[in-house]
């Protein structure tokens, strides 16, 4: 019998950043230059056959950058049980942003068993800088980041491998993501109390420690 999972995944990063443009690519793969900017909140749906027994709804919430560190963030972040923290490679303000946004999402959301939710850091526009990000794997290390993508939704680039990444982070805080449920019914994941098993992971662009 196939499972049908549904994960609330934030999206999350200053304004500008390219949040809106790499969903579009992810869910729509389409890109614009002139996206406006979000309002609040905005929400966008993916479905993934994630094997042969394992459908993955993932349910991405859109967190416009101007909440940043709000009151109503709190109310955004509700069940979620990952984020894709993005900065914008060719602006230095939107990468020391990144901290406080991690530390508000930290503060507002944790899984059932205490521990945060998996964050993956994306470092978007990079078709427009050179790669200069040898800090981040010690940044991401340091600051309990799951991984780090350089990504370009113009390009669409890294970000699957970014988004499966961090769908494999969240089934494997999964208590038993393989349980027979009812494939008729959607189960909002994320709240069992386990062991993250990251030694298991099996995408090789995805940083692990």
């Amino acid at each position: 019998m196939q499972q049908e999972l549904l994960f609330k995944v934030l999206v999350i990063g200053d304004l500008g950043v390219g949040k809106t443009s790499i969903i579009k690519r992810y869910v729509h793969q389409i890109f614009s230059q002139h996206y406006r900017a979000t309002i609040g909140v905005d929400f966008a749906l993916k479905v993934l056959q994630w094997d042969d027994d394992t459908v993955v709804r993932l349910q991405l919430w859109d967190i416009a950058g101007q909440e940043r560190y709000g009151n109503m963030t709190r109310v955004y972040y509700r069940e979620a049980v990952g984020a894709l923290m993005v900065f914008d490679v060719t602006r230095a303000s939107t990468f020391d942003a990144v901290l406080k946004w991690k530390d508000d999402l930290d503060s507002k959301v944790t899984l059932n068993h205490g521990r945060p939710v998996p964050a993956v850091l994306l470092a978007n526009k990079s078709d427009q800088l050179a790669s200069q990000q040898p800090k981040l794997d010690s940044f991401c290390r340091e600051n309990g980041f799951v991984g780090w993508f350089e990504t370009s939704a113009k390009e669409n680039t890294n970000i699957e491998e970014a988004v499966r990444c961090l769908v494999e982070h969240i089934l494997n805080n999964e208590e038993s993501p393989m349980i027979e449920r009812d494939p008729s019914s959607l189960v909002l994941s994320g709240y069992t109390n386990t062991k993250t098993q990251k030694d298991n992971l099996s995408c090789s662009s995805c940083v692990k420690w």
